[in-house]
């Protein structure tokens, strides 16, 4: 069965709403060493319509004009991009298709399917959110960044119901390299899991 990982940058008080001007002074290349481990996990992205348009508009140029980041631009447009929408989309970028099915059928499909090894979750914090709900995700992989944004969308609001299913568990936790980020990785303990253990 393919495992399901989110990923995702935030800030020490919880927001997970990238804004450039906390997020890009602690992306440097031991960060991004650690997020292409993240993808070379992964034979699918599971995305939502806001981060499929944000990629799509960077990465395939970055592609084409063959800097230094064109071998990273290149694994993302190779992979299949399965996206999260209520919308009719046209896909300029290549791999790319929408989810004809409910959300949480169409991930449990997926999980299934024997040839897929990894399905990773870049961003997409409402598609977490929901997959959280049901149980669907297996682990959360943060990177921390060591700032209080103080606004923008978190990924458990006040009152949060968010993960019903489960808990959090094992924090494994390390700096990255010298970048002053924290990666923390939480296994998804499903209630049902923790019966049998």
């Amino acid at each position: 069965m393919a495992k399901v990982i989110s990923t995702l940058f935030i800030s020490a008080d919880g927001v997970a709403e990238i804004d450039p001007d906390w997020h890009f002074p602690y992306f440097d290349e031991n960060m991004g060493r650690a997020v292409g481990e993240d993808y070379d996990t992964a034979d699918v992205l599971l995305i939502g319509r806001q981060t499929y348009d944000s990629f799509a508009g960077a990465w395939p140029g970055r592609e084409a004009a063959g800097g230094d980041d064109a071998p990273f631009a290149r694994q993302l447009g190779d992979l299949r991009k399965v996206v999260v929408s209520r919308q009719r989309l046209e896909f300029p970028w290549r791999n790319s298709e929408l989810i004809n099915d409910d959300l949480l059928d169409a991930v449990t499909s997926l999980k299934a399917d024997a040839g897929i090894r990894g399905i990773l979750i870049p961003g997409s914090i409402s598609v977490v959110r929901q997959l959280l709900a049901a149980g669907l995700i297996d682990e959360l992989r943060l990177l921390v960044h060591p700032v209080a944004a103080r606004k923008g969308r978190r990924l458990f609001d006040d009152g949060s119901t968010v993960p019903t299913t489960g808990r959090l568990q094992d924090p494994g936790l390390h700096q990255v390299d010298q970048s002053r980020a924290l990666s923390h990785r939480h296994k998804v303990v499903r209630s049902s899991d923790s019966a049998r253990a």
